[in-house]
């Protein structure tokens, strides 16, 4: 035999009672109050009129942000490996990420280095095709491929964002084959900085000093050179006057003569 207890007469008397119009208000505020503070923290970010994010509206904002994990990394640390399973994509928000991928006879190609506001890791395939360091401390923001492919389904104007990105990203691809099909190692070197110059100034207004994370190797990798190679151009624009080496960095002296050197 069921014994209904003084407790369970107390739960049922709550729950027989009509809820009040204020208690309701009450009981929802912190919902409302975590979503605008959710979307609040989306419109702070420093990179989200450069990113993504930049096609949605205030309450898409909080909504993509309730899926979203910021993830911080020291130097060297991996965000992903190649032919490691795709599970999240990443929007950088600090720091510069270098893409490489490992050749079968173990050669290394660095495919490119990615600022803030970039996007990295999405992938038509289960696994990642290239591999993703961080080059000093980084930080992302993380969403799973699920989630974002889910909200890509129901979000047409991130779809369209989305296309115009990876229609930039397939236009540098062919701008690079045909610097290393085509141009001299200075050419490609002055390129190199014009190009990360134009990108620098996107993010931060930064013209003057272009900074430069990477190693010369990693230059030497991207640009289809070797150190050695990288290193002499690197003299001979400063000799020249075209550039001059400054700590973590150049300073371009005489951006027209480097954009002409570009584009040979």
């Amino acid at each position: 035999m069921f014994v209904v207890t003084g407790r369970q007469h107390e739960a049922e008397a709550i729950l027989a009672r009509p809820i009040s119009r204020c208690e309701i208000s009450s009981r929802v505020q912190p919902f409302r109050a975590a979503k605008y503070a959710a979307a609040k923290h989306c419109q702070n970010c420093p990179v989200q009129s450069l990113s993504l994010c930049n096609s949605l509206q205030h309450d898409e904002l909080a909504e993509l942000n309730s899926f979203v994990t910021d993830s911080h990394y020291k130097n060297h640390d991996i965000l992903f490996d190649q032919d490691t399973p795709a599970k999240w994509v990443h929007i950088v928000t600090e720091g510069v990420v270098r893409l490489h991928k490992t050749l079968a006879d173990g050669r290394r190609m660095v495919i490119g280095f990615a600022l803030p506001g970039d996007f990295l890791g999405f992938s038509d395939r289960d696994v990642h095709a290239t591999s993703a360091d961080a080059l000093g401390p980084v930080a992302t923001c993380r969403i799973s491929q699920e989630a974002f492919q889910n909200l890509l389904d129901v979000k047409p104007h991130l779809m369209r964002r989305l296309h115009t990105e990876l229609i930039h990203e397939f236009t540098l691809a062919q701008d690079r084959l045909m610097l290393l099909g085509r141009c001299s190692a200075k050419e490609r070197m002055a390129a190199f900085f014009v190009n990360l110059r134009n990108r620098w100034k996107r993010v931060n207004g930064q013209v003057a000093n272009v900074a430069l994370p990477m190693s010369r190797q990693d230059i030497a990798d991207f640009l289809g050179l070797t150190i050695e190679t990288v290193s002499r151009m690197i003299t001979t624009l400063a000799r020249e006057r075209v550039i001059v080496i400054v700590p973590d960095g150049i300073r371009i002296l005489d951006l027209p003569r480097l954009e002409a050197l570009a584009v040979g």
